[in-house]
């Protein structure tokens, strides 16, 4: 089985090219299983999710700290997307598998269009660069999809520079501090399509009044802000003059 979180479309793009490779079923964590986290997880579960600041999404790891599943003898992997690298993201995911005295086996990472634009010098990719990423994964996922069926025990993820202080330092403070999903707005631009709201996979947003309203459970994935047709979900300022990927 294959257990997917996406906002954007990366996470879900890879877990179906592994899916048409491994032939597991793709499960997507929805707001269904984050209420309720039961899974059949059969002989393997395959974990799949962007790397948030370095790290795994809180959502993620939430699921992860509850899931209830009906075998122990399950081998674990994780498929983490990023834009550049995930630092020593594989460790946190190896320690949240350790306390749940899981078996985790591979850990990878894939390269994928940026789509983090919250801070000062984040932006989506140029098409070109986006466009190569892409066309980059299929060879990619191919050399994933066969070590997960070798059940080669590794960690063979791009790390990056100062990958320990990232995953070890700036993702705690990305967690305590810049996750609100207060700053998000719709802008005078907004048509009241709904698009948003249906692209959301945790249903945290509401439309009322024709206008889009966010609640207090929200992934910070960027569904919203990537998918709306009109470029109206504003995060605060941060998001002024920043580009939208095309959902994939």
């Amino acid at each position: 089985m294959i257990l997917c979180f996406s906002g954007t479309g990366n996470s879900r793009y890879v877990a179906q090219l592994l899916s048409e490779r491994l032939g597991d079923e793709v499960v997507m964590l929805d707001r269904e299983l984050y209420d309720s986290p039961i899974l059949h997880t059969g002989d393997r579960l395959i974990w799949v999710y962007p790397i948030y600041s370095w790290g795994t999404p809180p959502v993620v790891r939430s699921v992860m700290t509850r899931l209830k599943t009906d075998r122990d003898d399950t081998h674990h992997f994780m498929v983490a997307t990023c834009g550049d690298d995930i630092g020593d993201a594989a460790s946190m995911w190896r320690r949240d598998m350790a306390r749940r005295h899981w078996n985790a086996v591979g850990a990878y990472s894939v390269i994928m269009p940026n789509t983090y634009t919250l801070m000062k010098g984040f932006d989506v990719d140029s098409p070109e660069v986006a466009a190569r990423k892409v066309a980059d994964a299929t060879a990619r996922v191919d050399t994933i999809a066969r070590a997960i069926t070798a059940g080669v025990r590794t960690d063979d993820c791009t790390r990056g520079k100062w990958a320990w202080f990232k995953t070890a330092i700036i993702y705690r403070w990305f967690v305590a501090h810049d996750m609100s999903p207060k700053p998000f707005h719709a802008t005078d631009s907004c048509t009241g399509c709904g698009t948003c709201a249906r692209t959301c996979p945790l249903d945290n947003i509401t439309m009322r009044d024709g206008m889009p309203h966010w609640g207090d459970t929200c992934a910070l994935c960027l569904g919203c802000y990537h998918s709306c047709p009109c470029h109206a979900v504003a995060y605060g300022k941060a998001t002024r003059d920043k580009g939208q990927k095309t959902i994939l």
